[in-house]
């Protein structure tokens, strides 16, 4: 049996079933889906990156390219596009999810390692492995049409390479040093390299550079030890030359189409000429932390009603505060499309909330959302309702969606808390591992202060956080199996 579970098929696929069983029984869609999806096809069928606007093909910049790319290989590939092609995509993502698997379990092999060289440790690679394939958040992300499979990727391959760069920062200089082998294993190559597997994450995804920023903090605290600046600086160059090589025909696509250069979808993903509602957006920055109130408020705007009552009580800080809400939306459910005046009225809203209470809006709040997108269940793609409480009235009303929830909740807390005991135990028990794991955590804890500035906090985007939570947590399983 032991032999069984060690073998990397069989784990490959236990990991492969689980996504079949998503796929089929659970595929699921998100307006992202959609937009996803009209750029692919016009950039297949009219060789433009555009979006449908008014009519038109409209060429647009307000998300990156490397999904869209992924689906019109789809399409060229299949002869079929859109919903039609939805299953090909998951199948295709499935693939791209399982050598992330691979990646997580060499991830916790580098990890293990107790210096440069040293013999692999195939035991926690196979405990990782198992981990990470029976996982069902990344795992339930296979079956629906988002970046996340990929950006789950590309993390996980960038961060394997930047730990190498980490562990070889006592090799000698390439600048100095002629031998082809010192060349190979030099930590300014490495740095390179990670900085082009970012900048293809950055394709997917436009936050991941925040790999590359954790990883500079930790090269800078190495190399102040060794008084040894000038190479801290030669480092982070290459891991930003690298990423911006790969960034660079975006950029120079947008300077010919859109006429500017930018490296980067725009914060607001707007299209042109749209209104970006910063006031409205302000104000939800003073009450919003939860998932649930997007359904009700953010994401109906300039598209559906929105209704004071459906809004939380904490939204207001006075009766007043909620009558004049309600005269703002009054005149925005006549045509469904917020004026720039009535934008202006949320601004001076959130202005006032701001002043009266700070710390709510740039503490507690912060705070509340970082929880929320941590310890959320996770089933936003699933049939499940997520309530636990009341416990009574849940378990008399649908047991087995409460059931299911508390399950996914405990599921959640497992690989969190792994991930967290795991970090504690490599920074006691392995002196070489200490810079890999600083670069872990504060790659999480970075990413976690960026989504906490976003209005609309989504359990989704820590998800590209699991592959360092499972190589992590790896550690713990594989010293409790360690025979005493």
């Amino acid at each position: 049996m032991k032999r069984i579970f060690s073998n990397t098929f069989v784990a490959l696929a236990a990991g492969l079933c689980l996504r079949l069983y998503f796929v089929l029984q659970y595929p699921a869609n998100s307006g992202d889906t959609v937009l996803y999806e009209q750029i692919a096809a016009n950039w297949l069928k009219h060789h433009v990156y555009a979006m449908d606007v008014g009519g038109a093909v409209t060429p647009v910049d307000l998300r990156m390219p490397g999904y869209p790319a992924f689906l019109a290989i789809i399409y060229a590939l299949t002869g079929r596009t859109g919903t039609d092609a939805r299953v090909w995509v998951m199948l295709a993502q499935i693939a791209v999810d399982l050598l992330a698997c691979l990646l997580i379990g060499w991830l916790a092999e580098l990890l293990a390692c107790t210096a440069e060289g040293a013999t692999t440790n195939k035991h926690v690679r196979t405990l990782a492995l198992w981990l990470a394939v029976l996982c069902p958040f990344t795992a339930n992300y296979t079956a629906v049409p988002l970046t996340e499979v990929f950006a789950a990727f590309w993390t996980g391959l960038a961060s394997c390479v930047l730990v190498l760069a980490l562990r070889r920062v006592k090799q000698p200089d390439f600048l100095l040093k002629n031998s082809h082998m010192r060349l190979r294993s030099s930590v300014e190559y490495t740095a390179l390299g990670a900085g082009w597997l970012v900048g293809a994450g950055t394709l997917f995804r436009p936050e991941t550079p925040i790999l590359l920023i954790a990883a500079a903090l930790v090269f800078g605290g190495l190399f102040f030890i060794s008084r040894d600046i000038k190479r801290w600086l030669l480092v982070s160059l290459a891991m930003a030359l690298g990423c911006l090589l790969i960034l660079s025909p975006w950029a120079l696509r947008n300077r010919v189409m859109l006429g500017e250069v930018r490296f980067l979808a725009p914060k607001d993903s707007n299209l042109p000429g749209e209104l970006v509602p910063k006031g409205f957006m302000a104000w939800e920055k003073t009450w919003l932390f939860r998932v649930r109130d997007c359904y009700l408020v953010p994401w109906r705007l300039n598209g559906e009603a929105i209704f004071v009552d459906d809004i939380p009580a904490r939204a207001f800080d006075s009766p007043e505060d909620k009558q004049r809400v309600a005269a703002i939306l009054e005149q925005y459910n006549n045509d469904l499309t917020l004026t720039p005046e009535e934008d202006a009225a949320f601004a001076q809203l959130a202005r006032e909330r701001n002043a009266r209470h700070p710390l709510r809006t740039y503490l507690w709040l912060p705070l509340a959302r970082a929880t929320t997108i941590w310890f959320t269940p996770r089933i936003e793609l699933l049939p499940i309702s997520g309530h636990v409480f009341p416990l009574w009235q849940m378990r008399e009303d649908d047991p087995v969606d409460q059931e299911l929830t508390s399950l996914f909740f405990v599921l959640n807390l497992f690989y969190v808390g792994l991930g967290v005991l795991g970090a504690a135990q490599l920074w006691r028990s392995n002196s070489v591992a200490r810079p890999a794991v600083a670069f872990l955590v504060l790659f999480i804890l970075i990413r976690t202060a960026f989504l906490t500035t976003l209005e609309t906090p989504e359990p989704r985007y820590v998800l590209v956080c699991f592959p360092a939570l499972i190589a992590m947590g790896a550690q713990v399983l594989a010293r409790r199996a360690e025979p005493q």
